[in-house]
């Protein structure tokens, strides 16, 4: 018989516990044990609580979001009202930038003529060039991105898809169904929103990272009436880095946004002037080459003799006359500084 302190025998909830004290061979309570079982996979979260992160972004960036969407407005006007050579210039661009974000490092010069005359060299990754040139083609138009991923990728062609074609549109159709869901938001933040959740989708077998930002251009200029893109890497690819919260990273993408509008208008203020520089100082010559050798300046960064002949259908030795004449004049200017396969931009 188990012996109790004379304290406890007139106390029965005190005999009962020194009684429990004494059977010590028994295990503990079960909330006492530690948990040896390995840990199980994560719950992804939710839809709705991706959207409630990000709208919550959006509330705290209120003030610069206004500001950068002033930015993009402005650029949107001022592109309504010019030639459409002056979307295709900041397109090619924005594209030669975004390939040295996504690792393909596409010269200007390179990509303006593989892009007007197919050509490249021994030393070019025609694949990088194939991408780029995508990029290009998407910026200056195109389906919309949202009403259809898989057109807007050029994912229809057998021989891009392989046998990844039903993953693809599950992934695809898991992706568009997130933006839909934040359609309440501003544009530009659901192309933050698209462009983090990109390589998260299961989108990232393609050269994810060029096309995620070209779709997010897209998406964020998707109500602009001049501007069919907004410029994301233009000013720096700041904006685009990934990492942290989404309130760091759309503040970063707004910054990033920001600056690139502020590069895309200061170089659209220097082609005005030098457009209308170039035609009161080319007024004295006749024909037509001269105004659409003009033309091609303004709509091509870097411009060769062989390029202006094809976009053109001059001949060949009018176009380098007329050249030779812009160059003598400081309109132009010759930057591969070479004898043969000479390129020339506009003097802005």
């Amino acid at each position: 018989m188990t012996d109790f302190p004379d304290e406890t025998l007139g106390d029965p909830e005190a005999r009962e516990q020194a009684s429990e004290d004494d059977l010590w061979f028994l295990p503990g309570p079960m909330d006492e044990e530690p948990d040896y079982l390995l840990p199980g996979p994560r719950s992804e979260p939710s839809e709705t609580s991706v959207v409630a992160d990000w709208v919550r972004a959006e509330a705290g960036c209120a003030a610069r979001l206004a500001r950068v969407a002033g930015r993009l407005g402005a650029l949107d006007e001022r592109l309504r009202r010019s030639p459409s050579g002056w979307r295709h210039r900041l397109a090619l661009i924005e594209a030669a930038e975004l390939s040295w974000f996504a690792g393909d490092r596409v010269s200007p010069d390179r990509l303006a003529l593989w892009i007007a005359l197919r050509l490249s060299g021994a030393q070019d990754d025609s694949g990088a060039l194939a991408r780029v040139g995508w990029a290009v083609r998407r910026l200056i138009g195109g389906p919309d991105p949202e009403l259809g991923l898989a057109d807007f990728l050029d994912r229809r062609d057998p021989e891009n898809l392989a046998d990844d074609a039903e993953h693809f549109t599950d992934r695809a159709d898991g992706w568009l169904a997130l933006i839909g869901a934040a359609r309440h938001l501003h544009p530009i933040t659901r192309a933050c929103l698209g462009f983090h959740l990109w390589g998260l989708a299961g989108l990232g077998q393609h050269g994810d990272r060029m096309e995620a930002a070209v779709t997010a251009g897209r998406i964020a200029a998707a109500e602009g009436k001049g501007a069919i893109f907004a410029p994301v890497a233009m000013g720096g690819a700041g904006g685009l880095r990934t990492g942290g919260p989404p309130a760091e990273r759309l503040t970063r993408w707004l910054d990033g946004m920001n600056n690139a509008c502020l590069a895309a208008m200061r170089h659209l203020d220097d082609l005005e002037i030098w457009s209308t520089q170039a035609e009161t100082v080319m007024s004295v010559l006749s024909g037509r080459t001269p105004p659409a050798l003009r033309a091609v300046l303004t709509e091509w960064p870097l411009v060769s003799a062989p390029m202006a002949e094809t976009l053109i259908g001059a001949s060949r030795a009018a176009v380098q006359r007329n050249l030779a004449w812009m160059e003598a004049r400081g309109l132009i200017c010759e930057v591969t500084g070479q004898g043969r396969f000479r390129m020339w931009r506009a003097a802005v």
